[in-house]
């Protein structure tokens, strides 16, 4: 599978952001994908930032981005989103999207995870 992120850009604090990512090269239907949001600030680990089971039904959320950020998908369109409102300068980092084939939003290590979008950039100034 073949994931491609997009949505980034240079917002200022108290703004929102919807970041898409979009799955191609599919050998299985995407509906059998969890999928999550991690993030990666210059010089800190990569962390899950939302996770969303394979229906949609189940999510989950660093808790700093609890009440903040919404994961949804669209299994008919192979999408994945991150809406991002509220926006704090901590928030800046490069964001990624990760499908895992019969995963759970319990998996929340980046090695969990089978493919990995490119990245997207968002930067939030004060």
């Amino acid at each position: 599978v073949q994931l491609q992120a997009s949505g980034g850009g240079l917002v200022q604090a108290g703004d929102s952001l919807r970041l898409s990512c979009t799955a191609s090269e599919l050998t299985f239907y995407f509906g059998i994908y969890a999928m999550a949001w991690f993030r990666q600030a210059p010089g800190k680990e990569r962390e899950a930032v939302a996770v969303i089971s394979d229906t949609g039904i189940s999510t989950r959320y660093l808790d700093s981005v609890k009440g903040r950020f919404t994961i949804s998908r669209d299994n008919a369109k192979n999408t994945v989103y991150l809406q991002m409102n509220i926006l704090k300068p901590e928030d800046t980092a490069v964001y990624y999207c990760a499908a895992n084939k019969f995963g759970t939003v319990s998996m929340r290590e980046p090695a969990d995870y089978e493919a990995w979008g490119q990245g997207t950039q968002v930067t939030v100034s004060s």
